[in-house]
């Protein structure tokens, strides 16, 4: 009976210190969310008047052309996004400067100088992807925005929502682009589509839209569109979403594990192997 009593004592003397740990690592978490949100706020309050009136220059400027404003959210910022930050890659790619970049190459001895040959080639099937693949596919993508009516809106969406939204985008994306990859992975598909993107066994950042057209269609322009298709997004939106998965994409394919960055490393592996 002492025994079992002991047990109970000790029992409950565990439950009241996990009580008292768990609600201190609640109420500290809680006190950090708020306040880490508090100053995200803050910052966007400071910073949302300048975006909003910038906004409405743009939307002025182009004397709120909703085709226009489209094609300059959804295609020019995207594409500049991409080859900007491609540019920087390609020349590392091909000089093997700066070594800030290069020294932090995944597969040693690999693209250490790229064959410029199949730089070119896969280049302009990334080009031809993108004019005549993507670009096409944001054509009915413009009703789709059109009939929903907000996309097109003076106000912009609160930072919030805008939140919100790419989280959304994020496990939509994931999803599709997860299935749509197994898909092209069975041997019949991987063998007509799939296998010019690994002809890449050490891939660089424009390789990540280096595609036969149709897995461009179904793997990465789809699960892309799709999210802002479904919640009737903002241009705005739409131009930063697009940006960062093509930039997020080129970082997978970079060949660099860069400081600060996604680890690229798991996918390398898989053009690798």
């Amino acid at each position: 009976m002492a025994a079992h009593q002991d047990q109970e004592e000790k029992l409950w003397v565990a439950v009241k210190m996990s009580a008292i740990v768990l609600g201190s690592a609640l109420l500290i978490f809680t006190a950090l969310v708020n306040s880490v949100s508090w100053y995200v706020q803050k910052i966007w309050d400071t910073s949302g008047y300048f975006w909003q009136t910038t906004w409405l220059k743009l939307y002025d400027l182009l004397e709120g052309r909703e085709w226009s404003l489209f094609l300059f959210g959804a295609v020019l910022v995207p594409s500049l996004a991409f080859w900007c930050f491609n540019g920087i890659l390609m020349v590392a790619d091909v000089t093997g400067k700066p070594t800030f970049i290069t020294r932090y190459r995944i597969q040693l001895g690999k693209n250490d100088p790229v064959d410029t040959q199949k730089l070119r080639q896969a280049i302009h099937t990334a080009l031809f992807n993108q004019f005549f693949v993507s670009f096409p596919m944001l054509v009915p993508m413009f009703y789709v925005m059109k009939w929903w009516g907000n996309t097109f809106s003076k106000e912009l969406p609160t930072f919030l929502w805008f939140l919100v939204e790419l989280s959304i985008f994020t496990l939509i994306e994931e999803i599709l682009f997860y299935y749509s990859h197994r898909l092209v992975h069975l041997p019949l598909l991987y063998k007509h589509i799939h296998k010019k993107h690994h002809e890449w066994t050490a891939p660089i950042g424009v390789v990540s839209i280096y595609a036969h057209p149709l897995e461009h269609i179904l793997s990465n322009t789809l699960p892309v569109m799709t999210g802002p298709m479904l919640m009737g997004s903002h241009v705005v939106v739409i131009a930063a979403w697009f940006s960062l998965a093509l930039v997020t994409t080129s970082i997978s394919h970079c060949g660099y594990h860069l400081p600060f960055l996604p680890s690229p490393e798991f996918h390398d592996f898989h053009h690798l192997k």
